[in-house]
């Protein structure tokens, strides 16, 4: 098959994927976002030939417009646009969670910074004040006192952005000093690690020291939940234990087997580099293989 992989800047994860696609024989159209034009009608040249186009764009708002043009093209991508458009804001993705019955953190939106202060007072300290696109943790704020509050509220508002004009207030889940990412396709867990860190947030991106997690049967139900609930694809779905302190016994810290859980965040540019680090399936082999299985079914589709 001939795969499009659409990027701004290749990084290790697409590296891994590449390599894969290559070592099985596959051809790869390296595509460039920044020197892109889209029409309305035809797509560029650098798609005309392509089985399956893999979004791996940095930025949201390419992401984002381009999904959809490739989606009016009728070209297969994978993540789809309408995946894309749930996963990218958060608002959208805690509808989706909570529409579909899975546990997420209880949230609240406001639109002032008045009505957000009566948001956060009424939550209680501590509490989180999160952008509503964004990742890897930046502009994430844990609220511990109403002058800090006060204090976060009137930066957001002077930013500028109308997004930053959208106060997502979340409570403050008392996690085990860790968080779980499972990678999934199509809500299949290919693997799962946890993130732990003496900080608040615990993203590998901020310097999480990461182990394997064992996907028990309520992970793999409520990971099957969220991925339909957005879309599907290939998907990463972060998890926090709750009712459960920090691990003190092999059992709980390798499987979380005495927790519940809460889903957080769905990402749909899923970042798998330290996933493929600390376990031992090989990540960018499942999600090739998940890529095979989707161009194979389209194939039968049209014959």
């Amino acid at each position: 098959m001939k795969v499009g992989l659409l990027y701004s800047r290749i990084r290790r994860d697409e590296k891994l994927l590449l390599s894969e696609l290559r070592d099985r024989g596959h051809e790869v159209a390296k595509i460039d976002v920044r020197d892109e034009q889209f029409g309305l009608s035809d797509p560029p040249e650098s798609f005309e030939s392509v089985d399956i186009v893999v979004d791996r764009c940095l930025a949201t708002s390419r992401s984002l417009y381009i999904t959809r043009f490739l989606d009016a093209y009728d070209v297969p991508v994978v993540n789809s646009a309408a995946t894309a458009d749930v996963c990218s804001d958060k608002v959208k993705n805690s509808l989706a969670l909570e529409r579909a019955g899975v546990p997420t953190p209880a949230t609240e939106v406001a639109f002032t910074t008045d009505s957000a202060l009566e948001t956060i007072e009424a939550f209680g300290y501590p509490c989180v004040i999160k952008p509503v696109v964004g990742s890897w943790g930046r502009l994430m704020a844990k609220v511990e006192s109403r002058s800090a509050a006060e204090a976060i509220l009137e930066h957001k508002a002077t930013l500028g952005h109308y997004q930053h004009k959208v106060f997502y207030v979340q409570e403050f889940v008392e996690k085990p000093g860790r968080d779980i990412r499972v990678v999934a396709v199509d809500g299949e867990p290919i693997a799962a690690m946890t993130r732990s860190s003496d900080h608040w947030l615990t993203n590998a991106a901020k310097g999480a020291d990461v182990q394997p997690f064992e996907v028990d049967d309520r992970v793999r139900e409520l990971v099957a939940t969220a991925s339909e609930a957005v879309g599907g694809g290939l998907l990463g779905v972060d998890l926090m234990e709750t009712g459960v302190s920090e691990p003190d016994d092999s059992e709980t810290r390798e499987t979380g087997s005495h927790a519940d859980y809460t889903v957080h965040e769905i990402n749909h540019t899923v970042e798998f580099k330290a996933l493929n680090d600390a376990v031992d399936v090989d990540v960018p082999a499942a999600a090739v293989d998940w890529l095979e299985s989707n161009v194979e079914r389209g194939t039968e589709a049209t014959v």
